[in-house]
């Protein structure tokens, strides 16, 4: 199957050069909002956030009173990246130096480490590293006073969350309530997969935010100008030969000659064997024979069945400690291509992992998180001499009719499709949406459509702008959060493929999940924020082509002239409808039956505001049919406006009853 998403860059070297400080891109844009007591840093992988906190805590350390540094990660392994840096010598004040005794990313149980952790606050030392459970154990007890005039940093921001059962959020939140401490919070991908925010609405707002975003990071790359993503289908087991083919799922994709990085399924998921170790066999099988591993590091030696060469095979799926520190150790020290060719993992290798040189991301069964998707896809965009193009695939059991478990496979399926049409926006430009009022017109006429502030600016007539910061700020660094936020949404699961009206989707079902995450926004800028999200997915799915000096925009099946366009026009189109379209055209028919089946039978509530909406066009249907839509019918849209007429007729009963 072809991939859903391939996408180009420039290679313009921007992202990747640095200033006299010796700072990238983002990492200039971060420093810039360092006196920030609250800061969020939302920047891909591979942009450099661990160096940008340095800077950022350097600055903090020796010229805004505070006095300590404590940075936690998700895992032991990503400690490395804050190491002792030599900064000095790419011209900053200072360098980022770590005593051996304090970084706490090292063997040994939380609970000593918490220990050393407190003396820590009571020492002459200025940084501490440690992992995010260190924190938690050493926050049991403490007096938050004691971490007055310290920076608190955490990096994969996204582990913390609101809900009151996540021990991390409850200690920031103790953090920001009771101490006076700084915080500088730093992710990839600020959206969770279980749909909790990570801070309440009130926390979220006292952040300072620098966006970085993966288009900004990619199309300033040296070496990598290119990025496919793609999905695709076994029966039965992936490292089992296939129906009616000579090999497995896994050997049609597996490319040996690319530097790849296998995720096995979570062994909680249909798509496992429930027997890790075993697969890890069947994948060594699919490459070749194992003739021996390296006692030192831990390397597999493979030879190939294809091409009689050696593999070099890193397995972190073991869990036996010690070989698994080998190996560990190996891959943090390895900086040549050579050194390794097929890593396999279960639940490492994703968030902070480097591999740079990595030309594949290989990602075996569904995965229901968007973030841990874009993390793994990130262990593949680093730039790297070695590769020009980076591979995303999912490799995914497709659903079997009569068998229990189809519900949730289709569910599963449509969720994979979100998450790549969420991802296709991630990796876009961004564009800039302005009101186009009627004076307007005469610039335009003098000017040319080339007169707003850059080719990526175009302005809507009818277009709603924010009125509070709160919504600007949403909209300039959280549009693609909110997008992600309303594509896990169970209702706009089942209408995503065409099977509700768009202006319900768009002017219904949108705003609705608005209103549910942001709940401290007005009416006016729910609309403000709902018209954004909307006219961003339309128009970056969406072909626009120039004729004549002029830009057009494909829009439901027609050009329209960019100058043209009327919110009301663009809220006619389902902003979500091509992934469906895209993958329906690389699936079996088998398996466009199963989801056609799955959407049927689920009912969606309808609210009055849908019901009103569907209204016209229910009359339009008697009016040209002279029936009423059918509640049977096959023609989902049909049976949609069906239910409308017998809500509607619900609702009217029941006005009558309460009048009597």
């Amino acid at each position: 199957m072809p991939d859903l998403i391939k996408v180009a860059y420039g290679q313009t070297g921007k992202s990747k050069k640095t200033n006299a400080f010796g700072m990238r891109e983002m990492q200039e844009r971060a420093y810039s909002a360092r006196t920030a007591q609250y800061l969020l840093i939302k920047a891909p992988p591979a942009s450099g956030k661990s160096r940008a906190l340095m800077f950022i805590a350097l600055d903090k350390l020796k010229n805004q009173g505070i006095k300590k540094a404590i940075v936690a990660v998700p895992e032991k392994a990503i400690g490395a990246s804050f190491s002792t840096t030599k900064l000095t010598e790419q011209g900053f004040f200072a360098d980022w130096t770590v005593s051996p005794k304090y970084n706490l990313c090292t063997a040994g149980t939380d609970n000593s480490k918490a220990k050393t952790f407190l003396e820590f606050l009571d020492s002459n030392e200025q940084i501490l590293i440690c992992t995010h459970a260190t924190l938690r154990f050493a926050f049991d007890g403490l007096d938050e006073k004691k971490l007055n005039d310290t920076l608190i940093a955490i990096d994969e921001f996204h582990h913390v969350s609101a809900d009151g059962d996540n021990r991390l959020g409850e200690v920031m939140k103790n953090i920001m309530a009771k101490s006076n401490a700084h915080v500088v919070a730093m992710t990839g991908s600020y959206f969770r997969g279980d749909n909790v925010p990570v801070l309440l609405p009130e926390d979220e707002a006292k952040f300072t935010k620098v966006t970085y975003n993966y288009y900004e990071q990619l199309n300033g790359y040296e070496f990598l100008k290119s990025l496919g993503i793609g999905y695709h289908f076994y029966t039965g087991r992936y490292f089992k030969k296939q129906p009616d083919r000579e090999m497995s799922a896994l050997e049609e994709i597996l490319d040996e000659h690319k530097k790849t990085i296998i995720h096995i399924p979570s062994v909680n998921s249909a798509e496992s064997s429930k027997e890790k170790y075993e697969e890890v066999g069947h994948i060594i099988d699919a490459l070749g024979d194992l003739e021996s591993q390296d006692e030192k590091t831990g390397v597999l030696y493979v030879k190939s069945k294809r091409s009689n060469r050696i593999l070099k095979v890193a397995d972190l799926v073991n869990d036996n400690p010690k070989e698994r520190d080998k190996i560990s150790a190996y891959l943090r020290d390895s900086n040549a291509p050579d050194a390794i060719d097929i890593i396999i993992a279960l639940g490492m290798a994703k968030e902070g992992f480097d591999w740079p040189y990595c030309e594949h991301a290989l990602t075996i069964g569904y995965r229901g998180s968007l973030t841990e998707i874009i993390q793994i896809i990130g262990r593949a965009t680093r730039d790297s001499n070695n590769k020009s193009h980076a591979q995303f695939t999912n490799l995914i059991a497709q659903p079997e009719a009569e068998t229990d478990e189809v519900k949730v496979a289709v569910n599963n399926m449509l969720k994979a499709i979100t998450a790549s049409l969420l991802m296709e926006q991630v990796l876009a430009p961004n564009f800039k949406f302005k009101l186009k009022e009627e004076d307007d017109e005469e610039e335009d006429a003098s000017a040319g459509s080339a007169r707003d502030d850059d080719e990526n600016t175009i302005r809507i007539r009818g277009f709603k702008l924010p009125t509070s910061q709160r919504a600007k700020d949403i909209i300039e660094s959280d549009l693609n959060d909110l997008k992600a936020r309303i594509l896990q949404d169970d209702q706009m699961l089942k209408a995503m493929p065409g099977n509700v009206e768009a202006e319900v989707i768009n002017t219904i079902l949108i705003p609705k999940i608005i209103r549910e995450i942001y709940p401290d926004l007005s009416a006016e800028d729910v609309e403000a924020v709902r018209q954004h999200v909307v006219v961003d997915s339309v128009i970056k799915n969406s072909v626009i082509e120039e004729q004549g000096g002029k830009k057009f925009v494909r829009m439901a099946n027609s050009f329209v002239n960019i100058d043209d366009i009327h919110i009301d026009l663009i809220d006619q189109v389902n902003p979500f409808q091509k992934a469906f379209e895209i993958l329906s055209k690389s699936v079996t028919t088998q398996v466009l039956k199963l989801i056609d089946e799955h959407i049927q039978a689920i009912k969606i509530e309808m609210t009055e505001d849908e019901a009103v909406m569907l209204w016209p066009k229910i009359k339009e249907w008697i009016g040209r049919t002279g029936e009423a839509p059918n509640l049977q019918s096959y023609d989902p849209k049909e049976k949609r406006m069906a239910e409308a007429v017998i809500f509607l007729r619900e609702q009217k009963r029941q006005r009558a009853l309460n009048e009597q």
